[in-house]
């Protein structure tokens, strides 16, 4: 694998780490702007909102861009909102600096992602994407156990500091590691719209939508469920959510080789063993050892859905990938803040903390069915297509493992 992946995953550590951060910081924050820990939680709600709206706007913006320089631009603008977090004197400037660094999140993964698969050639091309992914995921058992300790220490302006000091070395990695690439023929906003606009890429978004918003409703609440119903001491949440974090990592060292050899199958494997261990998880949560297991398999199947949703849309949008690979991952923020939310409704009304298992599961299997859905449209006549490899967007894509 190219070098160059590894300031892919670097940046994507950085991402991973503020992103998820503040989730442990908010009574830190509270505390020291003088608001409530609800209120707080809206900085959890700015960052997805800067991804939902930033994806495609910078990714538009940018399109005639080369895309080292690109890269280097929103890990700029993400390295910027983390700096005017840990400097933010109000609520409200923190709130903005929360939606500024969230802005380039999805552009990032979009262009990394093109990058990522057109630096390792075709057969390697999932595998490379993988790889950018594996910063996300280490993130979530490094970067974010650590970031919160310090927080918790050094006082929440602190991580975000360490943060912004991640952003610029990324920046320094990416100006040292990325070749540069030559600009595609024809490359535009037109022509990415019309990429976006085709019915397997759509359908691929919903699929992302659906499928990711079951891990997030169990996620949302996991620590809840531990506490509540597996009988954890909150000191040990932090243990249940690094063992996600495992699982996430598992999933996505996985999903590489299995999606460059037949993509549609993991997709669907995934899918369906996300809905099966969601089921599983609401018998095992009541049994410690039991519980843990399953929390491991949740992460992987759910990160196992990741790359190859990432690659079937980018291979949907054939020579102008970027904007609909940038979509997806507003795609996922979509799925984060409505999984959070149907799971909540459950457990409002009086189901029970092991509701959003449950729900999660028939999100799950929503997405399968839109998958199954793609599929059966896809062998009913679509051409197959391939992500290109090189700048000569007219030659002729070469077959891919997609149906």
């Amino acid at each position: 694998m190219p070098l160059a992946l590894l300031a892919l995953a670097v940046s994507a550590f950085g991402i991973g780490t503020t992103e998820f951060v503040m989730m442990g910081l908010l009574p830190n924050v509270a505390d020291d702007l003088g608001t409530s820990v609800p209120t707080a939680g809206y900085l959890v709600s700015a960052y997805a909102l800067g991804v939902v709206f930033g994806a495609p706007l910078l990714t538009a913006l940018g399109s005639r861009i080369p895309r080292k320089r690109m890269l280097i631009l929103l890990m700029g603008v993400f390295t910027l909102g983390n700096l005017a977090s840990a400097l933010a004197p109000t609520f409200g400037t923190l709130v903005a600096g929360r939606v500024l660094a969230g802005l380039p999140h999805g552009a990032f993964f979009g262009v990394g992602s093109v990058v990522a698969a057109r630096l390792a050639g075709e057969g390697r091309q999932a595998r490379a994407v993988a790889m950018m992914f594996l910063g996300l995921t280490v993130a979530n058992i490094v970067g974010v156990p650590a970031a919160t300790l310090l927080g918790q220490h050094l006082g929440w302006r602190a991580t975000f500091l360490v943060v912004t000091g991640i952003g610029l070395a990324a920046m320094a990695a990416l100006a040292r590691l990325i070749p540069d690439l030559p600009h595609e023929q024809g490359a535009g906003l037109g022509r990415e719209l019309r990429a976006l606009g085709g019915r397997q890429v759509l359908l691929g978004l919903l699929t992302t939508v659906f499928g990711f918003a079951g891990v997030f409703a169990v996620y949302s609440y996991l620590s809840a469920m531990a506490v509540e119903v597996t009988g954890f001491s909150e000191t040990s949440v932090t243990f249940v959510l690094a063992l996600f974090g495992t699982g996430m990592t598992l999933g996505v060292l996985a999903a590489g080789p299995l999606t460059d050899r037949a993509l549609r199958p993991t997709l669907y494997g995934a899918l369906a063993g996300l809905a099966a261990v969601l089921v599983l998880f609401d018998f095992t949560v009541h049994v410690k050892w039991a519980a843990l297991a399953t929390v491991v398999l949740i992460g992987a199947a759910g990160s196992m859905t990741s790359t190859p949703l990432q690659m079937l849309i980018m291979n949907k949008a054939k020579s102008a990938p970027t904007l609909a690979a940038a979509s997806n991952h507003s795609a996922f923020n979509l799925a984060n803040a409505g999984g959070a939310w149907l799971g909540g409704i459950a457990i409002s009304a009086g189901w029970g903390w092991t509701s959003p298992t449950l729900v999660g599961a028939a999100l799950a299997a929503s997405g399968l069915l839109c998958a199954v859905v793609s599929g059966a449209l896809d062998r009913d006549g679509a051409e197959p297509s391939k992500i290109v490899a090189g700048a000569e967007t007219n030659r002729a894509p070469a077959p891919d493992r997609v149906g």
